[in-house]
């Protein structure tokens, strides 16, 4: 048989990330907008926080930005119910091997666990109840460096060297990226903590304003995205009123 796996998903019936009807195809969705970038000290990681049924909003404060350990996180795109579960199993399993063999487990380990997971998972995917597009992003202690690789639904894993997108509203949101890194004042990974957090929250308002499953700021209910940051020193969130300060000072006046 001649082609590659996807069109033999085709062929068989399932529509990758198009709208489907029952016994037909099934849709793979990915409704949401999470990313990750290389700014100066490490990795920036950041989601919207509306969880969608279809086109019905089921909940607008989800955190789709979760802390693995002490130097991981993993964003997710698809269904909560399934990426939560493999973020658990994660955790747990890298504890076991921190607390057995008395060291942290490699940053390899780390990324062949997750794609291990994904591809357990593949048939819960293909059969349209479970389908997880992650972002994987953690400080590499023996490179001394930060790391982000994102995946396919099967569990390949593809590093991005400077940055990553994921869900829905990543079209957008890529190619604002590149312009960025490319001609912007300076490259990513040249911003500073404040610079890399601000380029999030236009990339994600930009997304929200082109893509309804991703859910926007709302003032009014002090609703801000999940913003992470990795470094030598572990995972940190930026709290909602440093959030707030950022996006009134350096995005809302465009707006």
């Amino acid at each position: 048989m001649q082609g590659d796996f996807y069109q033999l998903l085709k062929d068989r019936g399932y529509v990758l990330g198009m709208p489907g009807q029952a016994g037909v195809g099934q849709a793979l969705t990915t409704a949401t907008t999470i990313l990750a970038f290389k700014y100066r000290n490490g990795v920036l990681v950041a989601g919207d926080r509306r969880a969608t049924a279809g086109n019905m909003v089921m909940y607008d404060r989800t955190d789709k930005v979760l802390e693995i350990d002490r130097h991981s996180v993993m964003a997710i795109a698809g269904v909560p119910a399934t990426a939560y579960e493999m973020v658990r199993i994660l955790e747990h399993s890298f504890k076991y091997y921190r607390r057995t063999q008395l060291q942290e487990l490699s940053f390899e380990g780390k990324l062949r666990a997750l794609s291990k997971l994904l591809k357990e998972n593949v048939p819960a995917a293909l059969a349209g109840t479970g389908a997880v597009v992650p972002i994987f992003a953690g400080y590499d202690a023996e490179q001394e460096a930060a790391k982000i690789y994102f995946y396919d639904i099967l569990g390949a894993e593809f590093e991005g060297v400077e940055y990553a997108v994921s869900g829905s509203g990543s079209p957008t949101i890529r190619g604002i990226l590149h312009y960025v890194n490319t001609w912007g004042e300076q490259p990513l990974s040249a911003m500073s903590e404040e610079q890399a957090a601000v380029q999030a929250l236009r990339l994600l308002t930009c997304a929200a304003e082109f893509d309804s499953a991703t859910g926007g700021v709302n003032r009014e209910s002090g609703l801000y995205p999940v913003v992470k940051l990795i470094t030598s020193d572990g995972v940190t969130a930026m709290a909602d009123p440093h959030l707030r300060s950022l996006f009134e000072s350096h995005v809302s006046k465009g707006l």
